[in-house]
Order: C-alpha cells, then sequence, then structure tokens
C-alpha cells in the first residue's frame, strides 16, 4: 500500500504507556492493540499483530498505520482517522491490512482518542481479525442469490404425468402461461399435445420417447403451443421419467417455460446476420445459400437455368461527397426498392456492400430473360429520384453470368458477373454485360499481373529509362524526360501500357511513382556532378492522379529533392490536363507551392483531355507538351499543322514553353521550327534509354557544343 507522505512536524516524544496499564489489555486477548500519534505514527503495537498479520511489534512502531492499508480501502480509513481527531468517541471503520507475506487481512477497528488522557497522550486502535465473519457473510451472500436463483425458476409451470392412470398434473403456472384460469384445463394429456403447434407435435412426441426408451438422459423439447388468445408462444419443456424398484417407468415430471422473447432475439439476430442492415434486403451470406439451392436444383434437373445479375452504381462517390452519406444511404435504400420492383416475387435482390447489389433470376427461360431484366433496370433508372429536396441522377454497370455445367460453386457465378460489370463499367457505363470465359481468362492475367508488380516493387525490378529533350534552334540537349520500365524476370522489359492501368487500380502506382521521383532526381544530380554540367539540364517526371492529390504530395518532393540533392529547378513535373480538371482547387494550390519551390510545372499530352482553355489561365504552367497524335500529322494534309500552331502561339501568348513529343522525321522537325517550337523530343533524336547511355549523348552533346564554340570566330 502506497500513501503520500504526511509532512508533518515529528511528534514530541511521549512516555511509553505504564507496563501494568496494557499488560491485561494485549496479552489477555487476541485483537491488536495499537497507539498512534496524531499524525498517524505506531508509538506501541501489541503482540497479538504477530498471529495475525505476521509482524512482530516492533518492526510497525514508527511507521505511519495508513502504509499498511489496502489503497482502495485508504479513504476511508483517512476519514475516519480525521473525525476521531476531532471527536473523543469511538470511530469503527473495516479495511484491509497487509500481511507480512504481501497478502491482505480483513480487519475490524475502532478507535478511541486518548490524546488528552495524561497516561496515555495517543489514540488507541483495537483491531480484530474479521477473515471468518467476511468468509460467512460471503457464503450467507451465495446461499441467498442460489435461492434467488430457485425462486426464479419457480416461475415456470411443472407437470407431473401419470403413466398409469395418463392423466397429468397442471400446476396453476402451467395454466396460466397459456392465458387459462385453473378450473378452465383438466387433468387430460390431450389438454397439453393438442394445443401443440402441427409442425412441432412429431419432434415433441420424438423427444419424450427417447427418453422413455432411455436413449436420452432427460426429455427436453422446444415446441409451439397455442395460447388461449389463439396464437401461439414457444415453450421449453424439461422432465425426468420415475422409475419404480422394478425399473418400469410410472410417471415423467418436469416444467415448461416460456422461451418467446428469446425465439425473438434469435430470430431477430438471425436476420440480422442474413440481411442487410440499411435496406433490409438478404445480405451477401444469405444471397450465397439460396445460389447454393439453385445449386442443388440444379443437379436434380439439369434443365433447369438461373441467372446472377451483379449491379453497381455509376459514381455513387459523387452522391456521397456532394449531398452527404445520409442522402447516399437513402439512395441505396431506395435503388434495393427499384430493383425489387422490376423482378418476379420468387427472385432475389440482395446488398452485399458499398453501392453493390446481385440479383437471382430463378427458373428462367434462356439469357434472354436475363438481359430483359437489366433492360428494365436501365430504363427504370433514367427517372431521377427525389429525396431530401434534391433531384438524384444514377445509373448502374450490370454484369449477368448464366448457369451452365462448367460451374461447380455458387461464388464462381458470382464472381463471373461481377466481372462482367467491371468489363461493362469499363466500357462505358451505365450498361450490362453478359459474361464470356475470355473475361475471366483477362481476370486472371490482371490478377497475375498484380502479383507480378508487388513482387516487382519489393525485388526493385524497376528502372528507368531516359529520352532526351531538345532544344529546336541550337540542337542542344536540354533535359531528359524519365520514363519507367519494368524488367519482369520472365518476360523481359514489359511496355508501361501493359501494367500501368493496373498499377493504378491497384494503388500501387503511388510507391512506384515516388520510386521513380527519386532515382531520377538522383540521376540527375550525379551527372550534373560528374560532367560540371549546368543546373538548367532538367528531369521531367510524370506524376499520376493517385500520387499528386496525396495530401503529404509537396512534402514528399521536398524531401525527395533534399535526400538527392537536386535543385528544384532542375526538376519539371508533368501532370495531365485530367489532374487539374478533377479537383481545381487543390490542383491550383499545389501548383502554387511547386513554383515557389522553383520547381516547374508541365502539361502533358495537350489536347488530348478535356481542353478547357480557362484552366491555362488559372494555373501558373510553365509548359505544354504537345501530344505525339498531332506531331505525327504534320505534313499529312488533315488539319494538324493548324492544331499544333495553336497550340504554340496560344502556349507564347501565355508566356509558356512548348515541347512537341514524338518528332520522328525531318520535315515535322523543320515544320515545328518554323513555328517556332522551342524543343521536340522523339525517334528522331533517340529512343528512351538507359542511364548509361543517356550519360554518352549528354556527353556527346557536350563535345559538338564545345567544338562549335572552339571553331566560331572570335
Amino acid at each position: 500500500m502506497t500513501l503520500k507522505a504526511r509532512k508533518t512536524r515529528p511528534a514530541p516524544r511521549r512516555s511509553e504507556p505504564s507496563e501494568g496499564y496494557f499488560r491485561s489489555l494485549t496479552e489477555n486477548s487476541s485483537d491488536i492493540v495499537t497507539i498512534l500519534e496524531s499524525d498517524g505514527t505506531i508509538r506501541y503495537q501489541s503482540p497479538s499483530i504477530t498471529g495475525v498479520l505476521g509482524y512482530a511489534p516492533a518492526e510497525t512502531v514508527g511507521q505511519t498505520a495508513f502504509s499498511f492499508v489496502h489503497p482502495e480501502d485508504l479513504a476511508g480509513v483517512e476519514k475516519a482517522f480525521a473525525k476521531l481527531l476531532k471527536n473523543p468517541g469511538i470511530a469503527p471503520v473495516e479495511f484491509r491490512s497487509r500481511r507480512k507475506n504481501g497478502s491482505w487481512c480483513p480487519l475490524e477497528a475502532v478507535g478511541t482518542n486518548l490524546l488528552d488522557d495524561p497516561t496515555v497522550h495517543g489514540i488507541v486502535v483495537n483491531s480484530r481479525d474479521n477473515t471468518v465473519r467476511k468468509q460467512l457473510e460471503n457464503a450467507l451472500r451465495e446461499s441467498e442469490e442460489r435461492y434467488a436463483l430457485a425462486m426464479s425458476g419457480a416461475n415456470d409451470g411443472l407437470w407431473d404425468w401419470n403413466l398409469t392412470s395418463n392423466t397429468v398434473y397442471y400446476s396453476k403456472r402451467w395454466k396460466a402461461l397459456l392465458g387459462h384460469a385453473e378450473s378452465e384445463i383438466t387433468d387430460s394429456p390431450d389438454e397439453w399435445l393438442n394445443r401443440v403447434h402441427p409442425d412441432d407435435i412429431a419432434h415433441l412426441q420424438s423427444c419424450v420417447a427417447a427418453h422413455v426408451a432411455g436413449t436420452t438422459p432427460q426429455y427436453e423439447c422446444e415446441y409451439r403451443i397455442r395460447h388461449k388468445n389463439g396464437k401461439y408462444v414457444w415453450m421449453s419443456s424439461r422432465g425426468l421419467a420415475v422409475r419404480g424398484a422394478d425399473g418400469a417407468i410410472s410417471r415423467l415430471v418436469g416444467s415448461q417455460s416460456d422461451i418467446g422473447l428469446r425465439k425473438e432475439v434469435e430470430e431477430r439476430l438471425l436476420h440480422d446476420a442474413l440481411h442487410d442492415a440499411l435496406t433490409g434486403l438478404p445480405n451477401r451470406a444469405l444471397f450465397v445459400d439460396r445460389v447454393k439451392s439453385c445449386f442443388s436444383r440444379l443437379q436434380r434437373h439439369k434443365e433447369f437455368l438461373f441467372s446472377v445479375l451483379f449491379l453497381d452504381l455509376d459514381r455513387f462517390k459523387m452522391v456521397n461527397d456532394g449531398l452527404g452519406h445520409v442522402v447516399g444511404d437513402k439512395l441505396l435504400v431506395e435503388i434495393g426498392h427499384l430493383l425489387q420492383s422490376c423482378i418476379r416475387p420468387e427472385d432475389t435482390v440482395a446488398r452485399i456492400g458499398g453501392d453493390e447489389f446481385t440479383l437471382l433470376l430463378s427458373d428462367i427461360d434462356d439469357l434472354a430473360s436475363a438481359t430483359r431484366v437489366a433492360h428494365r433496370i436501365h430504363n427504370a433508372l433514367t427517372v431521377p429520384f427525389k429525396i431530401d429536396g434534391h433531384e438524384v441522377y444514377t445509373t448502374a454497370s450490370i454484369g449477368i453470368a448464366l448457369s451452365t455445367a462448367a460451374y461447380a460453386k455458387p461464388e464462381e457465378l458470382i464472381r463471373d458477373a461481377d466481372t462482367a460489370m467491371y468489363r461493362a463499367k469499363a466500357s462505358g457505363k451505365a450498361r450490362h454485360q453478359v459474361f464470356d470465359t475470355s473475361m475471366h481468362e483477362r481476370a486472371v492475367a490482371m490478377l497475375k499481373m498484380e502479383n507480378d508488380l508487388r513482387r516487382a516493387v519489393e525485388r526493385g525490378e524497376f528502372v528507368v529509362y531516359y529520352q532526351p529533350i531538345r532544344s529546336i534552334p541550337n540542337a542542344t540537349i536540354v533535359g531528359f524526360e524519365a520514363l519507367m520500365r519494368w524488367k519482369h524476370p520472365e518476360r523481359g522489359i514489359v511496355p508501361p501500357m501493359d501494367f500501368i492501368p493496373v498499377a493504378e487500380e491497384t494503388g500501387l502506382i503511388i510507391p512506384i511513382g515516388w520510386w521513380v521521383l527519386h532515382e531520377s532526381c538522383r540521376q540527375m544530380r550525379e551527372w550534373q556532378q560528374q560532367l560540371q554540367l549546368p543546373e538548367s539540364l532538367s528531369i521531367s517526371v510524370n506524376l499520376s492522379s493517385s500520387q499528386f492529390s496525396q495530401a503529404d504530395f509537396i512534402s514528399q518532393v521536398v524531401g525527395i529533392l533534399r535526400e538527392t540533392r537536386l535543385q528544384p529547378k532542375s526538376l519539371n513535373l508533368e501532370i495531365t490536363e485530367t489532374v487539374v480538371i478533377e479537383n481545381p482547387a487543390f490542383a491550383h494550390e499545389t501548383i502554387r507551392q511547386l513554383r515557389s519551390m522553383g520547381v516547374r510545372v508541365c502539361i502533358d499530352d495537350f489536347g488530348t483531355g478535356y481542353s478547357s482553355l480557362s484552366y491555362l489561365l488559372r494555373y501558373p504552367i510553365d509548359t505544354l507538351k504537345i501530344d505525339r497524335s498531332f506531331v505525327s500529322g504534320l505534313g499529312s494534309g488533315i488539319g494538324n499543322a493548324a492544331i499544333v500552331q495553336t497550340i504554340v502561339s496560344l502556349a507564347h501568348n501565355l508566356g509558356m514553353d512548348v515541347v512537341a513529343e514524338g518528332v520522328e522525321t525531318e520535315e515535322q522537325l523543320v515544320h515545328l521550327a518554323g513555328i517556332r517550337c522551342e524543343h521536340a523530343q522523339g525517334y528522331l533524336f533517340s529512343k528512351p534509354v538507359e542511364s548509361a547511355k543517356a550519360l554518352e549523348l549528354v556527353k556527346e552533346n557536350l563535345a559538338a557544343l564545345r567544338s562549335t564554340a572552339a571553331t566560331s570566330p572570335a
């Protein structure tokens, strides 16, 4: 026990109480007699403490009495002691005191204030071991609890079935449980058996027969029985057979209790376990169970046909983000009602999570039956939902899978409907798609690609290739664009178009993107130091939408620049028009912070996205990169020249530089020079190359510059 030290002056030393005064008091009693100073310090301890707590009296003298008290009892003891200091009377208190072996002993103590007594000059405390009394109190409490339980058990209705006379004694409570007065039920067994629900009577009779035959240690059964009001109520009945000396059964004796509330709870729990809490529709577990039932029926009837539809709302997140989750939840409830209105009563609609729903169409004629339901859903969704004063429009992508002999498990059919749904969503949303085996093969390939990508991140299989960006007027290299490549251990170099979509869908693009940025900055800084290149030689790195929208994006960029010691002006970050349009406010602030650091920002593939010119006026963009699809058409007479001319003029008017991508011919280069396009990159100059080859290109470029400078007239 820990007690706060009492910072009081040492009590004046008192003379020990006369030996004769206390000898008769302490040696003839098992009680512990203690004399305390006014601050609680023990001045005298009787020998009986050794038998109770295990201490020698001398071990306690000089210590504060409170240090022996259990922490949970300390407040009460201190309060009683404080009261005793003000009152000469007796202050009784119960507490636990620490024994010498560390255990706790319950004590009952009374104190007397004799501070003013010239003989004692102290607080006299008599303490008694309370262990036996506490044990008796606990035993009494347990006995009372058992008695209370027994009394509550008497709430059951009792019955005693005399098999010899075939009569039954029903207690008053037994009859009251069924709403009857005592005089309204006779002693016939039929009063019991004829009231049992027809669906439960066979079960009751089999339970009785099993116990009579000796196959069960006691009779026990749950069943529904008719109440006086005509309704059926759930009862639990238990009993034992009474056997005579010859072993023959003469009676069955038992009880009956109302378990209606428990059954209601069980049914509610079962319902909750199998239904969606928001919409009340079946959940995934119940839906799978019903699909299993269809599979079982298919095993018996080969001509039986059924279908699973997997539905996902399009752009549901926009509803949640724009109107709030309350409106979003109400929309899901309305969607559930709409889907139920589009199917037959024997079909099933389930919500399996988020904005995903599944439909089970049982016993259909053909695939057209399933597609008709899909069309019905699409048509119903053309009408807006009116929720909390808002008109909410939504569409759905639906996948359809038809039962065939190829399926072995319900989960496989649901999986393929899900796969078809994703194909419908990828094809433009607001449509349905019927599953075919090629979708599964593609899904398996995508899964393998995802697994390989995760291992590639762990194993460091990614490399950065560099494509030079040249100045058109003087043909010098002004920078490089960093392009990620994947050196797959089996497939070799994997083109970005094969794995970037998977990386973006799985979120792996974020750690991969940060690695590319770090490696590109490190490499550019190494080249600058190795060749004493000007810091104007820059590295351009593409950013994904997911990476750019990270909350810690700016701090990540700052950290990478600090680690690699690359100057911000040597870094160009390329984003697409889509990134800017998706979150204008966030994009504007992020670009502003990048520019304030000295990092340049470039719009990649300009002209292929939203092409909203207004954002060029609002955002501090440094460079526009003309997409290769426009550059490749230069000189073809299909109008690309006018588009490229417009982009270059627009950029110059806004104070921006221009880089033309995909330059492959001299004709294209001449045309770009004629319209004053500053920079170009493409196969005409170099394909993307590894770092060692890129370094050679830089060295060649430097040598050419030095040669030109040496031969130029002074």
